[in-house]
């Protein structure tokens, strides 16, 4: 028996890996964050399997349902939105199991960020503008942010931010990375990246309408100079006298013979 916790990408129903839609398709158990993970996913689980919303249910419950499941031998798929690593409650979870000798893995799912860079057509790390990408958020009800990890000590850095729940404090973010970025920094916020009813925003830190993110809660926040970047360094790696393995130039080549 093994809980297979899946992530289950950013909103679309097709965009699942095809090992997550198969672990799915093969667990007589399922449980899934019903508040964002899309039903449709549910299609794929077999004939009479027993599905669980766990939007509703305390960790104890939760583990009470896995734990009951082992106890019968059948797998679990569990199914959490965009990708595991982040924001995902999973450790709570694993550290649970891990108690209990449990045994779990864990399938990648496409993320949020990724999402929503699609959706806006843009490239988040441009040569000479941006080579990282934070992923942060704001403190909130369920988790504080740890001292040090603050907005502005990212934005010092130029690089791309990706504000992940933080919507409904979008003066707070505008007030706090103005100083930094100045107001002419590009800003987009995606609001449900993937989902059929997805909305793009784009502005500057001066023109950012805080009003916009009233009473929503599933959007990111993209903020940095690459967001709106023309004038930017075209890649070395694709430079027709740049030397590589995989095109060998110029008379002494670092990498004579071409795998």
């Amino acid at each position: 028996m093994t809980v297979h916790f899946i992530g289950a990408g950013p909103g679309a129903a097709d965009l699942i890996t095809l090992r997550g839609r198969d672990l799915i398709a093969s667990c007589p158990v399922c449980l899934y964050a019903g508040s964002l993970v899309p039903e449709a996913l549910l299609s794929h689980c077999p004939p009479g399997a027993k599905i669980v919303n766990t939007a509703s249910l305390s960790l104890d419950a939760i583990i009470d349902e896995i734990a009951a499941a082992h106890a019968a031998g059948q797998d679990v798929a569990r199914l959490h939105s965009g990708d595991l690593s982040i924001w995902s409650a999973m450790g709570e979870q694993l550290r649970r199991l891990r108690a209990l000798n449990i045994p779990y893995d864990v399938t990648p799912g496409v993320p949020a960020f990724a999402a929503a860079a699609a959706a806006l057509g843009a490239e988040l790390t441009l040569p000479g503008v941006a080579q990282s990408l934070v992923l942060t958020r704001t403190s909130g009800r369920a988790s504080a942010m740890p001292e040090g990890e603050t907005l502005e000590n990212f934005a010092r850095t130029g690089a791309t931010l990706a504000i992940h729940l933080s919507v409904h404090v979008l003066s707070e973010v505008q007030e706090r990375l103005v100083p930094h970025y100045g107001q002419d920094c590009p800003v987009a916020v995606v609001f449900r990246a993937s989902w059929p009813d997805q909305r793009l925003y784009r502005a500057t830190l001066a023109t950012l309408d805080p009003a916009i993110g009233e009473g929503e809660r599933t959007a990111l926040i993209l903020v940095g100079p690459a967001l709106g970047a023309e004038d930017f360094d075209e890649s070395r790696l694709y430079a027709g006298d740049y030397d590589r393995r995989y095109r060998p130039v110029g008379t002494n080549p670092r990498f004579p013979e071409a795998p």
